[in-house]
């Protein structure tokens, strides 16, 4: 029988970012620390810790840029009026509320995450500059004296909206991470499923979340009324 032992010393490293994030320190160096930590534990040599943590510089230095040119990019909209805009045009259709505009892009938002194209909302990209100033501005058409408390539910439902509309919406395509996840899960287990399968059972837990989340969204409408009132 084979005893091989198992060096458990490494998972100090997941403690040191546990640790780190819970002192609120800075992300870059609880990152740092764990991965000395780690390399330590592991009795790796000091050049070969070194040269690992370069290397791992290297694949990822122009990560930043991925994201801070978008935000960069939101940004100078946002200081040239796109929050203003995106009230004024949903303030002139006179139908709209703050939930029927979310059930709106909660269904935008779930079928394009179904075909892949998840990076079209996001909250940086999309909820904070368009999707929560339009919901505040559609309650702001319908009900003059909107208090910050609403203005508050508003802003967390939209951000809601998209989390929901995005988890359950990638779950039916096909070839999403998790989905390809459990298949090989399954097949060392000695079950064989086949992955479009597994999207395709997806679908009915999408709905049903649309279905659940438009009610919630739903009573927000009647929520701000009796609020307004």
């Amino acid at each position: 029988m084979d005893h091989t032992v198992v060096n458990l010393w490494p998972l100090l490293g997941v403690a040191v970012i546990i640790a780190g994030f819970a002192l609120r320190a800075h992300p870059v160096l609880v990152v740092i620390a764990a991965c000395i930590v780690t390399g330590v534990a592991a009795a790796m040599p000091a050049g070969q810790l070194l040269a690992t943590l370069g290397a791992a510089f290297i694949k990822t230095r122009n990560l930043p840029m991925i994201l801070l040119l978008p935000l960069a990019a939101i940004g100078l909209l946002e200081r040239h009026g796109l929050k203003e805009h995106a009230q004024a045009s949903i303030a002139r259709i006179r139908s709209a509320t703050t939930g029927r505009l979310l059930i709106v892009y909660l269904a935008i938002r779930e079928l394009t995450a179904a075909f892949g194209l998840t990076s079209i909302g996001g909250h940086p990209n999309m909820v904070r500059p368009l999707v929560a100033p339009m919901a505040e501005g559609a309650a702001e058409v319908r009900y003059p004296n909107v208090t910050m408390e609403m203005r508050y539910r508003i802003r967390a439902m939209a951000a809601a909206t998209d989390n929901v509309g995005l988890f359950f919406g990638e779950d039916i395509f096909v070839a999403f991470g998790a989905i390809v996840l459990m298949q090989t899960i399954l097949r060392g287990e000695g079950l064989e499923v086949d992955p479009l399968h597994m999207a395709l059972w997806g679908i009915p837990t999408a709905i049903c979340a649309f279905v659940i989340h438009s009610w919630r969204l739903f009573r927000l409408d009647r929520h701000l009324a009796r609020s307004a009132a």
